[in-house]
């Protein structure tokens, strides 16, 4: 007799269970200010926390990509609470079909528009063999699909150790297969070897000093940790409730999890392009803090100012994410006849005119994700909610 489990699906899709407001509202946080990160203003510095780290180090930048592979680990520890059972192979169809859609979507977001203006005014088209193949959101389907798998097939205690497991073989394969003196540098570092070998310069990210993919193929590898550690601090928090023993011991992992990275960090340094165990560890931990925080004032204290805002981005987080990606690519390609771009031309006339400088820049992305929002509440005024 072939194996029966349970499907993944949406947390929206689950009725009359009990849900967590405030895990909703996490994932829209995290949209929120991703969409504010990757669209900054033209024509003044950032303010360093919206700016990635160089390298080493760690910025509220850094923090947001974690936790959205945290929130999706969050969304699977509802989804497998269905009480219809399904067949292994429908099961395995499923997650491969969404996860091959949610990868084919990213490739052709880092595609878009297909073509680029000449200095001459034309416009030729983007040739297949300088196209990137990894990105934000084929990081987001690798996770998920292995992540899914393991939860499913394993003991809740397998993936504890699994998750240890692959962060201390992450770490080891760094050292074994980067240039001896230069594991951790950007020419040398293991991940840049394979993507080159595997993929070509062509296909990686060329934005860098060199080409380097801050989401590359072996650094996908601890990505997969952020997505259990949202599914396990999921399924604690549906099964403690909403109680203070719940946020006691959401706060003691918290901070167990931000030591260890910091002590780890003295070998080991913290790195988001490099997504070095340490900074998983890291950003774990405060996603865990975070979400004993919402918990505390929406679910107990039922405290719901901002709420609806946060939750608009939820409902359809992975549209307004792609429609921010799109939209921004546009404004930015778009060119007036001064020579500026649509979105540079908006950040300098208006933005810095109101505020000069950093925070002139801060209102531009801000404005953006306004835009963007209202997307979304239109959607939702509707009901519509795009999946896949």
């Amino acid at each position: 007799m072939e194996k029966q489990i349970q499907p993944i699906q949406s947390p929206a899709a689950l009725q009359g269970k009990e849900r967590f407001l405030s895990l909703d509202v996490f994932r829209g946080i995290t949209i929120c200010l991703m969409i504010i990160v990757n669209s900054p203003g033209k024509g003044a510095a950032l303010y360093p926390y919206l700016v990635h780290a160089r390298w080493f180090g760690f910025t509220l930048a850094d923090l947001v990509f974690p936790s959205f592979l945290f929130a999706v680990g969050n969304a699977m520890s509802f989804s497998i609470r269905q009480p219809v059972l399904i067949s292994s192979h429908t099961f395995l169809l499923r997650i491969f079909k969404r996860t091959a859609l949610v990868f084919l979507i990213g490739y052709l977001m880092y595609w878009f528009p297909f073509a680029a203006q000449q200095a001459d005014g034309s416009w030729v088209a983007k040739p297949f063999s300088s196209t990137r193949v990894m990105g934000v959101l084929q990081r987001i389907a690798l996770a998920y699909c292995c992540a899914a798998l393991l939860v499913q097939y394993l003991s809740r205690n397998a993936v504890l150790w699994i998750s240890a497991g692959i962060l201390l073989l992450y770490w080891a394969l760094l050292y074994l297969f980067g240039t001896p003196g230069e594991e951790l540098t950007m020419g040398g570092n293991a991940i840049t070897r394979l993507d080159v070998f595997l993929l070509g310069e062509n296909h990686i990210y060329k934005k860098d000093a060199i080409p380097f993919d801050p989401e590359g193929i072996f650094s996908t590898l601890p990505a997969i940790v952020n997505v259990l550690g949202g599914y396990i601090a999921g399924i604690f928090i549906q099964q403690k409730g909403k109680t203070y023993e719940c946020l006691t011991r959401l706060m003691i992992a918290g901070v167990i999890f931000i030591s260890l990275a910091l002590w780890w960090n003295l070998v080991f340094p913290i790195s988001k392009k490099l997504w070095t165990s340490p900074f998983v560890l890291y950003t774990i931990g405060i996603d865990v803090l975070m979400l004993a925080v919402l918990i505390y004032f929406i679910e107990i204290q039922k405290q719901t100012a901002g709420v609806y805002f946060f939750n608009v981005f939820g409902k359809n987080s992975l549209f307004v994410y792609l429609l921010s990606e799109l939209a921004y690519v546009v404004l930015v390609t778009i060119k007036l006849p001064s020579g500026q771009s649509v979105f540079e031309w908006i950040s300098k006339a208006i933005f810095q005119q109101v505020a000069p400088g950093p925070f002139g820049s801060l209102l531009t992305g801000i404005w953006f994700m306004l835009m963007c929002w209202l997307a979304g509440w239109w959607l939702d005024k509707r009901k519509i909610y795009i999946r896949i």
